[in-house]
């Protein structure tokens, strides 16, 4: 039973831990990031993810920190209702992560 316990208690704290190193930057922190030069225009991340999917539009985007990088966060919607999930390095532009939503 001990032994469930720790194992119960140390996922519990790994969540909470993975929880804490992401978090959404608000509109001056972006801001202040963009003047910097530190993302790319949120213009040109847009375009980058729209390229990966010809025809979509952009319903959502976020920037988040996760661990120390900036990741840009843009929800598409394709000519056929599909809705992607498009992550980016904000500084450099690569995609991470590009995924339908379904």
């Amino acid at each position: 039973m001990k032994t469930l316990t720790a194992l119960f208690a140390s996922a519990l704290l790994t969540a909470s831990l993975a929880q804490a190193q992401a978090h959404d930057l608000g509109p001056d922190q972006a801001v202040q990031l963009l003047k910097a030069g530190t993302i790319q225009p949120f213009e040109t991340l847009n375009a980058t993810a729209q390229a990966k999917h010809p025809g979509a539009t952009v319903r959502e985007t976020e920037l988040e920190e996760e661990y120390g990088r900036y990741i840009y966060q843009v929800e598409l919607r394709d000519a056929q209702g599909a809705k992607w999930d498009v992550h980016l390095d904000a500084a450099s532009g690569q995609v991470l992560k590009d995924k339908r939503d379904d």
